[in-house]
């Protein structure tokens, strides 16, 4: 299952930088496999496993500014696993080459 997610803390200065490393903080220390992108986080694991991840982060988050926006998306694909590298390694074989990352 992944889970692809984002915070905005709303009320704080324009630049979040520093509150998404105590983010990926957790997430990695969570042992779970994931990948940052300039727009969120994408992490593979259960359902369980997730949202607790996904609690402690949105609870991490609220300690800093009284309003926070969390968006999820989850996409449960039977019982597959290591789908962070497959699915990209599918599109390579398909286009002939490396994508950008």
């Amino acid at each position: 299952m992944l889970l692809e997610r984002r915070q905005i803390p709303l009320g704080r200065r324009r630049s979040i930088s520093s509150d998404i490393v105590d983010l990926v903080k957790i997430i990695d220390a969570s042992g779970l496999d994931y990948r940052l992108t300039a727009a969120g986080t994408i992490i593979e694991a259960d359902w369980n496993q997730l949202m607790d991840v996904a609690r402690k982060c949105h609870a991490e988050m609220r300690q800093k500014t009284d309003r926070v926006i969390t968006f999820m998306k989850i996409d449960d694909y039977a019982d597959r696993s290591g789908r962070l590298n497959g699915a990209i390694a599918s599109v390579e074989g398909k286009l002939g080459k490396p994508v950008k990352k």
